[in-house]
């Protein structure tokens, strides 16, 4: 596994750098075009055997970053030991957005799913959630709406992924026409993984988000060292049904930044500006008061370009920071500045809230969330 910087630069400024994603290369958006389409040369950073397999596995590991993995190479031997290197997650480096972008093919402008809460006709919707503040919106923002671009093109594979997760909103949204397999326990996905190689299927689509949630609710300690072992375990497990000329491709959505009790909130003057905010925690958008939007780009650079990129949408939508130049339908869902931190801190706000808190965070351009691994392996 190689370190590889994408291509560009973002910000005037040098120091810190953010890792950008490289929409035109290797980006978790290319993977499923890759494989389900002939390659040509653009396409070196799939491995091989992945290109010539008659069968493939794509193991997404939710919250699996390029560098956590590097830094604990020794805790995942298995994983360790396959053919593979970094390559870029999307912007945000947030999970509705990267899945979304891995399964359709495409970059977040292209399919709108541009955060994990989105501004959309005078609400904040979270996406994993498919809520409001005024509860279910699954009737009034239908998800097959909000998201229009068909997953793995058109193919109907079998996606292997939680029971739970079959009828929410999200999964409306980016995998509506795929097949869905439930599981319950890890060792079902395996089974079910087994099932479906069995029965000849061609390309199979599995889910796996323990290592997200361990990181979430601990932070990398010894708790989430001990899920990356478990993960490697899974990954070998799967690695064992593999039938000669199948691979198993093993990728994520997301990195993680060990955030603990550092929470800040938006300056006030940053706030009197501001009408709503949406995005998340480390990618807040504000969205600008009537007639703000100058002055909100202005109190946000002053307060917070000591701990955050502070981007405004002119500049990102210029710098494709989300790829080519959105549909006009979906500019609304964007706020006018956003604060990426590149300190480990997250910015809080009251409507962003859970069960838990968090003390492992993702969705800025560090390289920690950015980057993700691209790792094959086949049959023995």
């Amino acid at each position: 596994m190689a370190w590889q910087e994408p291509p560009g630069a973002f910000m005037e400024s040098t120091t810190p750098t953010p890792s950008l994603p490289d929409y035109s290369g290797a980006c978790i958006s290319n993977i499923v075009p890759a494989l389900l389409e002939h390659p040509d040369a653009g396409r070196s950073w799939i491995p091989g055997a992945a290109l010539d397999a008659d069968q493939i596995v794509l193991l997404l590991l939710d919250g699996l970053g390029f560098d956590q993995l590097v830094e604990r190479r020794a805790l995942a031997p298995t994983m360790s030991g396959l053919d593979g290197e970094s390559i870029s997650t999307v912007a945000p480096s947030t999970t509705a957005s990267a899945l979304t972008s891995l399964v359709t093919g495409s970059a977040p402008s292209q399919h709108g799913v541009i955060g994990y809460r989105v501004r959309t006709g005078g609400e904040t919707l979270n996406v994993l959630r498919w809520s409001t503040a005024s509860g279910d919106a699954r009737t009034r923002i239908p998800p097959r709406d909000f998201q229009l671009l068909p997953s793995f093109a058109d193919r109907r594979p079998p996606v292997i992924t939680k029971a739970e997760f079959a009828n929410s909103g999200f999964t409306l949204a980016h995998l509506s026409g795929t097949r869905l397999v439930g599981y319950r326990v890890t060792s079902s996905l395996v089974t079910e993984v087994r099932r479906e190689l069995d029965a000849g299927e061609p390309f199979i689509y599995a889910y796996y988000d323990g290592i997200d949630k361990v990181a979430h609710e601990y932070g990398l300690g010894d708790h989430y060292e001990a899920e990356l072992r478990a993960v490697d375990r899974l990954v070998g497990d799967v690695l064992e049904v593999l039938p000669p000329g199948a691979a198993l491709v093993v990728t994520a959505d997301h990195g993680h930044v060990h955030i603990g009790d550092r929470l800040v909130e938006p300056h006030a003057d940053v706030l009197e500006h501001t009408a709503a905010q949406s995005g998340e925690a480390r990618f807040r958008w504000l969205h600008a008061s009537a007639g703000a939007g100058a002055a909100l780009v202005e109190a946000a650079t002053e307060h917070h370009r000591d701990v955050a990129w502070v981007i405004s949408i002119e500049q990102a939508l210029d710098e494709r920071l989300f790829g080519p130049a959105p549909d006009h339908a979906i500019l609304d869902r964007y706020g006018d500045v956003a604060l990426v931190p590149f300190e480990p801190i997250a910015f809080v706000e009251s409507g962003d809230t859970g069960p838990l808190n968090l003390i492992g965070r993702h969705g800025s351009l560090t390289s920690a969330e950015m980057r993700v691994p691209l790792l094959v392996g086949s049959a023995n």
